[in-house]
């Protein structure tokens, strides 16, 4: 087999630029959602729930697209359809989301914005592991993080910076400001263009040339297609989930740990279906898959876990710890709590600012340390900033806590999937990506089911706490790169370039 040819440094950046456009819309839901909820009512318990749409659309979305995409093929080639589709999407719920006049409306507004997002950020992920030989896919996921940085950096600052130009940053109750409103009409308008930008500057090898350059690490041996697992092997999940599910109705704990419950549930469901379903069928395949993942994957499966756990603390609660102890106020239609909030914005930006700084550094340091180390360093970094929030009383020396913050980011967007794509065959780039999401929505699930329940009933109210847990995590999740083994790469055939 042959060695995918060495791409310019300009095709990488035009293959990786809609992620400009992504993480614009990601940035300006992470960093103002929340607002957005308690303005319009929620109380600062319901929000863990009311985010719940998000990792529930990554769960369901991103395996079927990464199923769908390996299959696919077009005039716009294999993975660009979905880019465009889901910009489309994202770009009309941008629109919507600032607009909205209830809170129910809100949180299904994020239900669609969140699902387009996803249908444009995962074909993104194998769209590099399709292109890039292994020797520059951790360059092309750098890349990545680096657009996620600036993206970033320039969503989240905006309704700051609109503030700073005189729009309205304070409305009346139950009503959105207009700087949150024109930075997300912004925020449409740049991610449709950027991702239109990829679509039309860059191209995709057809099926049968990608074939050719199959270069995943394997293993151990090839292996043929994964069987799907026997039905015996749901039960215990099944029974799990269903015990949980009895036990949170008969002790009347929170609605929210039902999500937990589920998970099992649902994936027993899933075990003891699959075998009856046709050969190929989708669930049968994504449920051979999920069970016969490499060993790499089942590894990185852990460090996911803790990194996502740890950034979903601080999304959903820096805005109310920081207003609460660094502004001194818990009134959403305050001054006082909008400047923090605007503020909050500010912090985003600068981690995001940082990552796209670490970006740049991340290739070097993997070249130097190895991808486990740096990702180890990296992740500790993000977990000291983030617990030395609760330690600083100038705002605006949290600046210096978004440095750690910025550098575990760029890494977790990057190094992950740099260890991971080398042990993935290429005819199944996209449905592993899109499996290995599940470890970063899981945690995710875990996060919107138990934080307002600690928050209530362990932590004693105080959000500070969440996010010192948050950085805990982080840290933990740093010394689990360790059980990642190194890949040991093979021989590979001399260089080769396509007309």
């Amino acid at each position: 087999m042959a060695s995918k040819p060495q791409l310019s440094f300009w095709q990488i950046w035009n293959m990786c630029f809609g992620f400009l456009g992504i993480q614009f819309g990601f940035a300006l839901q992470n960093a103002n959602v929340s607002r957005i909820f308690q303005t319009l009512g929620a109380d600062m318990e319901q929000v863990p729930g009311l985010w719940i749409a998000a990792p529930l659309t990554g769960l369901l979305v991103q395996p079927v697209i990464g199923y769908f995409s390996d299959r696919t093929w077009t005039r716009l080639g294999r993975r660009r359809p979905y880019f465009l589709w889901g910009a489309i999407f994202s770009t009309l719920a941008l629109f919507v989301m600032p607009n909205s006049p209830q809170l129910w409306i809100a949180a299904g507004t994020l239900w669609i914005l969140d699902a387009s997002l996803n249908v444009s950020m995962e074909p993104f992920r194998a769209f590099v592991g399709d292109q890039l030989s292994p020797r520059q896919r951790p360059t092309g996921y750098a890349m990545q993080s680096f657009f996620i940085g600036v993206g970033s950096v320039v969503a989240s600052l905006l309704p700051w910076l609109l503030a700073k130009a005189g729009v309205a940053n304070t409305a009346g109750p139950g009503e959105v400001p207009d700087t949150v409103r024109f930075a997300f009409y912004a925020g449409g308008a740049v991610l449709f263009l950027a991702i239109l930008w990829t679509v039309l500057r860059s191209r995709e090898y057809p099926p049968e040339v990608l074939r050719a350059f199959d270069d995943a690490e394997p293993e151990g041996p090839p292996r043929r297609d994964a069987a799907v697992p026997g039905a015996a092997g749901g039960l215990p999940w099944l029974i799990a989930g269903a015990v949980g599910i009895v036990a949170i109705w008969h002790s009347g704990w929170d609605r929210l740990l039902y999500v937990l419950a589920s998970l099992p549930l649902a994936y027993g469901l899933l075990r003891l279906i699959a075998p009856s379903l046709r050969e190929g069928a989708m669930f049968a395949s994504l449920t051979a898959d999920l069970h016969d993942m490499p060993g790499t994957m089942r590894r990185l499966a852990v460090v996911q876990f803790f990194s996502w756990f740890g950034l979903f603390c601080m999304w959903i609660y820096t805005t109310a710890a920081v207003t609460r102890v660094h502004y001194g106020t818990s009134d959403t239609a305050s001054a006082a709590w909008n400047e923090g909030a605007n503020w909050v914005g500010v912090l985003f930006a600068a981690y995001n600012g940082f990552a796209a700084l670490a970006a740049i550094a991340i290739p070097w340091m993997a070249r130097r340390m190895g991808l486990r180390a740096s990702h180890l360093v990296n992740l500790c970094l993000g977990g000291l900033g983030l617990i030395s929030i609760a330690f600083i009383r100038d705002p605006q020396w949290l600046l210096l806590s978004m440095v750690g913050v910025g550098f575990a980011w760029a890494s977790i967007l990057s190094l992950p999937y740099a260890m991971l794509s080398d042990s993935l065959p290429a005819a199944k780039m996209g449905v592993y990506m899109g499996i290995f999401n599940f470890f970063i929505v899981i945690p995710q699930l875990v996060a919107v089911s138990i934080l307002g329940v600690l928050l209530a009933h362990v932590l004693g109210g105080d959000p500070m706490r969440v996010l010192m847990l948050g950085g805990a995590s982080l840290v933990v999740s740093g010394l689990c790169v360790l059980l990642v083994r190194r890949a040991v790469p093979r021989a590979r055939d001399e260089h080769t370039s396509i007309a």
